[in-house]
Parts: structure tokens; C-alpha cells; sequence
């Protein structure tokens, strides 16, 4: 297995100062029965060299082109990479072999922790002086003290994490320290109050959470508070006795008490009725519930893990949510970062959804997608004000959309949904990082009006400098130039 370097490129072009390449010369001197090669060239490179090895050698060649964002990025070096052998590996045990000359220093570096933790291989170098020689490295990785998620997380600068908590995909350093922190929190009984922007992943915390303490074997109950009925709020939550009300034909247990001996996710516990809020704080207090229609309360054991897209501190201090209620909840507060604060996870959770969404694919025998590197830089410089859930929902879109294949800019622009008036804020608010390019920001403003004030003016240059604020059409004809905007003379 090798990545196709740019060595092995001229070799294939018949460059007359360059050797066979890393590759053909692994094949000519070890005899290989199988090639796999991996490709972030265009196709037509691709092609030209896979032809050019059949011509050269007898192995079975295979070609899997990959998208890579920068061929030094670790992360999705590492992805690919696993993914390819993972196919491969479907079809029966192989003794594998991978390549580090060919390539960046990233994939070598990638195929050395691979080879020594995830996949037992040989790793071989090529060069003109030495030849074709069987690399020793001084040192290795036990994959029994690396688990896979640990490796995989080691390999893309996550930090470490407990179990329970693998589901939430993250290498910021933000998201690093809030898992920290929950992890922390987790083995205790103490409630927890989640804060955080609709679609960032409450509810994905908070199962985490659960997962990670002493309560994992119990149920979770989650219970959205803003789509109960205002008159079913409290049979809903504590439960009812027969009769206690109009259509209360028979007893029902409430969902504090199917989730005793677990946990209670509360979202948007800001939406609950002032009159249920008292007797949410009795349940905190006495650890015991009462059913409508009932003069007996009923202990329960659960741990409440509340939830609200606005600061609950400032709801208790409009008088909205009562002070002491706030108190009881907010014994640990889980502060979620945006997606647009979270520096270097939207790449990884394109990766993450993507994969989700082909495996969905494959069990309705569906083709598998994948993201054109246009595609990919349009869905980074996107600054997701609908955060993780967007993101989601515009790659499933953008999956729905696309024919082939691939998932081009077409199929994203047509995903990404902008509601009107919200130019200012695309322009002013979009995140930074992930292929965030200012001077391409600055162009698209100065087009966009250039292009405005051309139409505006029927084509007077001398009147759209002035729309602009420019002080003369020579002026004007200078942005029309560097802009690359074309308009007539008047």
C-alpha cells in the first residue's frame, strides 16, 4: 500500500533525470502480488500512472482516490487510510506492506502508527542509493494499551477521554476542556445544567454523562419541556393515579419514575410552568415525587440533567425562572461552544456525519459520497449559525442532491440554507479557521457592490464611482480591474 507521490508522477511522465520511483521499484524488487494505491491527484494523473505501473509490473493494481483538504493533514491522512484498509481487509487476511517514501511526511508518519498498532505491516523505503529496504523502527505502541478510539483520536490531536464519551467528535481545545469537565462530573450524583446554542449537542453530552458514571446500566429518559402541554406538564413528569382527571382512564407512572435508578434529561427546562417548578425543586430536595390525584408521594433515585438554549441565570433574574430552583440545578454548568467556536471540528465532523450517511446508503443499496475539495472548503468557510444540526441536515441534503458520486459546490450552495436579510450577517459573523480567506471575503463585497452600482448607474462609470464612494471613474475602473468586474462604458 502507497500513496502516489510526485516522484513516482515523473517517473510515469518518462522523465529522463528521474529513477523508476518508490513505487515501481518496490514492485520490481520484492515482487508484489497486489498494489494499493491511494491518490489525492486528480483523476487524470491517477489514470496516466496506473496505466504506466500495468505496463511495468504484473501485480493486481488498485486505485482509490481520496479528498484531502492539504496532504499534511493528519487527521484525514489517517481517515482514509483506514478506511482503504478496512475495505481491503473485507476480503480475507493479507499480509500487508506499507510504503513511506512515497508521499508527505504526514502519510509516512500515519502508515508507521497504523503498522504498529491498528494493522501488523511491513514498512519498506525506496531510494536510488539504498534500493528497496525494510525500515526497523525503534520503538512500539501497544495497540493493548491504545485501544482504536484512543489511536484514533492520538493520531488526529484529540485528547483522551473516558468511556462513555467516545461519540462526541472533537479536537478543539474549547470542546477538550468541556469534556474534561464533564468527565469530572460524571461518576457524581450532583445535577447538571447544560447551556448551549439550539443544535450543538446537549443531548449528546448528557447521554454521554450517563454513559460515564456509576448510573450507565439504568435507563435515560429525555424529555423535551417545551413540547409538553401546558395542562399534561405535571401528569407527564410525576405521573397520575386512575380518575385524576378527565381521560385519566388508568394509573401511569410519570417519567421521573421510569427513570429511576438513572438519569433525567430535561431540555429546555426554561419552558416549564412556575407551578411545576416548585415541585421540580421538592423532587431535588426529598428525592420523592408526587403523582396527580395522589396523597401518598413515591421515592425515586434519578439524576437530573437539565438543559436551555438561553442563559438561565438571566431567565431567574427577569423573574421568568425561580432563583432557587436555578441553584439546585446548576450544581455543575456545561457551558457548549458554537460550532463557529469550536477551531479545526468542522472538518472533522464532515468526516463524521459523511461516514454515517454512507453507511445509512449501503443498507438501502445506495451508492456512497464523497466531497469534491470545493465542496469541502464551502461547507468549512460556512459559519453554521444552526451549528451541528445544520451541518448535518445540509450534508444529508447535499447527499439527496447529487447523482454521481461526489458531492460538488453546486449540490453544498444548494444545501446551505440562507435566509433572506442575512447578508450582513454572513459577511460580518462567518467563523474563522477552516479555509477561512479574508482577501476572497473582501473580493466577494467589493464584486458584489461594484457589480450593484455598474447596473444602478446604466453603465456611467463616472456615477457608480460616486454610488460607492469612489472619487472618479479612473478610480472606479482600478476595482473593476483588480475585481476582475466587467461592465460597458457610458
Amino acid at each position: 500500500m502507497a500513496w502516489i507521490g510526485m516522484t513516482d508522477l515523473r517517473a510515469a511522465e518518462n522523465d529522463p533525470h528521474a529513477f523508476p520511483g518508490p513505487i515501481l521499484s518496490a514492485l520490481q524488487q520484492r515482487g508484489y502480488d497486489a498494489l494499493v494505491l491511494l491518490s489525492n491527484f486528480p483523476s487524470t494523473k491517477t489514470d496516466h500512472f496506473v496505466s504506466w505501473i500495468r505496463e511495468h509490473s504484473s501485480a493486481e493494481v488498485v486505485a482509490r482516490e481520496v479528498s484531502l483538504t492539504s496532504p499534511t493533514n493528519f487527521e484525514q491522512i489517517y481517515r482514509r487510510a483506514v478506511e482503504v484498509i478496512d475495505d481491503l481487509l473485507e476480503s480475507g487476511q493479507v499480509d500487508l506492506t506499507f510504503h513511506l517514501s512515497p508521499g508527505t511526511p504526514a502519510m509516512a508518519a500515519v502508515w508507521i502508527i497504523l503498522a504498529k498498532t491498528k494493522y501488523p505491516a511491513e514498512l519498506i523505503e525506496s531510494s536510488v542509493a539504498a534500493g528497496v529496504q525494510t525500515v526497523s523502527i525503534p520503538f512500539q505502541m501497544s495497540a493493548e494499551f491504545l485501544p482504536d478510539a484512543e489511536l484514533e483520536r492520538f493520531s488526529m490531536g484529540q485528547v483522551p477521554v473516558n468511556s462513555g464519551f467516545e461519540d462526541i467528535v472533537f479536537c478543539s481545545r474549547v470542546m477538550g476542556d468541556l469534556v474534561d469537565l464533564a468527565r469530572r462530573v460524571a461518576p457524581r450524583r450532583i445535577p447538571i445544567l447544560i447551556e448551549g446554542e439550539s443544535g450543538t449537542g446537549k443531548e449528546l453530552l448528557a447521554r454521554a454523562v450517563h454513559r460515564a458514571s456509576p448510573r450507565a446500566k439504568g435507563p435515560f429518559i429525555a424529555v423535551n419541556c417545551g413540547a409538553i402541554p401546558l395542562e399534561l406538564v405535571e401528569a407527564e413528569l410525576f405521573g397520575h393515579e386512575k380518575g385524576a382527571f378527565t381521560g385519566a382512564s388508568q394509573k401511569r407512572d410519570g417519567h421521573f419514575s421510569s427513570a429511576n435508578g438513572g438519569t433525567i434529561f430535561l431540555e429546555e427546562v426554561a419552558e416549564l410552568p412556575r407551578g411545576i417548578q416548585v415541585k421540580l425543586l421538592r423532587v431535588l430536595q426529598e428525592g420523592e415525587v408526587m403523582p396527580l390525584g395522589s396523597s401518598r408521594p413515591r421515592r425515586v433515585d434519578v439524576r437530573v440533567i437539565s438543559a436551555t438554549n438561553r442563559p438561565l441565570i438571566e431567565e431567574t433574574a427577569q423573574g421568568r425562572f425561580r432563583e432557587d430552583l436555578f441553584y439546585r440545578l446548576a450544581v455543575a454548568i456545561l457551558q457548549l461552544p458554537a460550532l463557529r467556536e469550536r477551531g479545526g471540528d468542522v472538518g472533522l465532523l464532515i468526516d463524521h456525519i459523511l461516514a454515517r450517511l454512507n453507511r445509512e446508503s449501503e443498507q438501502l443499496e445506495l451508492g456512497r459520497k464523497s466531497l469534491s475539495p470545493g465542496a469541502r472548503n464551502l461547507l468549512l468557510g460556512h459559519d453554521w449559525p444552526g451549528n451541528i444540526r445544520e451541518l448535518q441536515n445540509t450534508l444529508l441534503r447535499a447527499s439527496v442532491l447529487t447523482c454521481g458520486e461526489q458531492i460538488g459546490e453546486k449540490e453544498v450552495r444548494e444545501a446551505i440554507l440562507r435566509p433572506a436579510g442575512k447578508r450582513e450577517d454572513e459577511v460580518l459573523n462567518r467563523g474563522l479557521g477552516n479555509g477561512f480567506n479574508l482577501p476572497e471575503v473582501l473580493g466577494e463585497v467589493a464584486r458584489h457592490y461594484l457589480e450593484r452600482a455598474l447596473t444602478e448607474a446604466a453603465g456611467n462609470r463616472s456615477e457608480a464611482a460616486g454610488l460607492v464612494g469612489l472619487p472618479s471613474y479612473q478610480t472606479l475602473n482600478n476595482w473593476l480591474k483588480r475585481y476582475g468586474v466587467e461592465g460597458d462604458a457610458a
